[in-house]
């Protein structure tokens, strides 16, 4: 097309033709739900990106960013697709001062890089990620999702320092500061963190870093209901203990976690692949050594027992365990365990899963889907719809069941979405919920970043 050349060439003047890609063979791995951009561009430095947003203006031509590409399937349809930023290349740690606990990287930058440079002064940031073995810094928070660690350090709102971006003008722009103290100005960065690149392009990113926790160690305990696990769940979170996570699982949550699916994302599987498929599962890790992990071993275990579990057990000194891992991948692994799987996250307070839960059995059994759930500490349930076929008479199924779940969480003022869903399905389903009282600030903001609304259209609400 006259229009792929013509792009091509103006990117190739501004980052260099080895940077552009134009052949459809390779910029089909750039699909979003079936569109393919007439080209993408992977430009070498920061400095490159505004250019390229405003070459993009002025042509009228849309873009998304990307990185490892790990999470496009997340969002909307978006509405045009013409060129994909890709900053892979912009993987540099900008700079780190171990003594005073920050960090400035690149968006590019693999986590599992970033991991690695981190651990030789013992320290991490906590976004073990679903995806983590292909995921990128700026990808994990433009696509917002949390890790199971949340629960002990908070999301990235409460250690993402500050931000540059690239708005939809080509102007960059910065927010926050690399210091813990930084009080200057709006904590604008933070409308970034899951706005899926509607608002602006990550370039770059500061963090606070952690000592990092080890060894680590899995408790595991087994219920004949929800009741109960909820219960211990209650219990621990009442208590002077501070597990690093805690995870209620159903039974066909444990199935798939101990599956050949799950192998692809995390090759060890103990202690899930003891638990009973039969069962509700409690999973806490903590991390101590010596006396401290044998006094939360044993008070954890008293817990269980109060709580009525049918038997309990700690997997030993393990850096990072390898059930945590598949934890952490329940998304991509319950997309991997059914043809057309649907994940929705909903958030309601602890105390209210019970009636989210209840909702979902009930609708996923009148409408024969196999569901799987995992809760977290502070309310977060990840469930997902397991349909056996992609057919229309599946959707339809899928959809009066999520339209339950996504009922209940309104109903008790919490929020549901559905980060993952097959593209044709996208349009049936109320993949953000229903319209909340601000949307119209956030398209208000939108604009104001965006103005001529080039980025992601579609992608997002607004």
């Amino acid at each position: 097309m006259p229009a792929t050349s013509t792009a091509g060439s103006r990117l190739a003047d501004i980052s260099g033709a080895a940077s552009v890609i134009t052949d459809p063979a390779r910029l089909a791995a750039y699909e979003v739900h079936g569109k393919a951009p007439l080209a993408a561009v992977q430009p070498a430095s920061r400095e490159a990106v505004p250019e390229i947003v405003k070459f993009c203006v002025s042509e009228k031509l849309s873009v998304i960013p990307c990185g490892a590409r790990s999470k496009l399937r997340m969002g909307g349809t978006p509405e045009r697709y013409d060129v994909a930023l890709d900053v892979s290349r912009l993987d540099r740690v900008i700079a780190y001062d171990p003594d005073d606990l920050t960090l400035s990287v690149e968006a590019g930058i693999p986590l599992q890089r970033l991991a690695g440079v981190l651990a030789g002064h013992r320290q991490f940031v906590p976004l073990e990620v679903p995806f983590l073995s292909q995921a990128t810094a700026g990808g994990t928070i433009a696509s917002g999702v949390h890790s199971p660690l949340r629960q002990a350090y908070g999301t990235a709102r409460d250690f993402l320092l500050g931000i540059e971006v690239v708005t939809g003008e080509g102007a960059r722009a910065k927010s926050g500061g690399r210091v813990v103290k930084n009080v200057a100005g709006y904590d604008l960065h933070k409308l970034m963190i899951g706005a899926m690149g509607t608002l602006g392009i990550i370039t770059s990113m500061n963090f606070r870093t952690f000592p990092a926790p080890a060894p680590r160690r899995i408790f595991s305990a087994v219920f004949r209901s929800a009741e109960s696990a909820l219960d211990l769940r209650s219990r621990v979170g009442q208590s002077h203990l501070r597990p690093l996570t805690m995870d209620v699982l159903n039974p066909t949550a444990v199935e798939i976690l101990a599956g050949s699916a799950a192998a692809r994302f995390e090759a060890g599987s103990a202690p899930v692949d003891r638990l009973p498929s039969d069962k509700w599962a409690f999973l806490a890790m903590y991390s101590g050594s010596g006396a401290v992990a044998l006094r939360c071993e044993s008070e954890l275990r008293r817990a269980a027992e109060a709580a009525g579990c049918e038997g309990c057990e700690t997997s030993g000194d393990e850096k990072n365990p390898a059930s945590f891992g598949r934890v952490r991948e329940f998304m991509p692994i319950a997309l991997e365990s059914s043809p057309a799987a649907v994940i929705l996250k909903a958030s309601v307070l602890p105390t209210q899963v019970p009636e989210i839960l209840r909702a979902a059995s009930e609708a996923a059994l009148e409408n024969a889907i196999r569901w799987a759930v995992t809760v977290g500490a502070n309310g977060v349930t990840c469930i997902a719809l397991l349909p056996h076929a992609g057919n229309e008479g599946a959707r339809d199924r899928v959809q009066r069941t999520a339209s339950r779940i996504t009922g209940a969480c309104a109903r008790l003022g919490g929020n549901c979405v559905i980060p993952f869903s097959p593209g044709e399905w996208k349009a049936t389903l109320k993949i953000w919920g229903p319209e909340r009282a601000d949307f119209r600030e956030m398209r208000k903001l939108k604009h104001v970043f965006d103005p001529a609304g080039i980025l992601s259209p579609g992608r997002f609400v607004i």
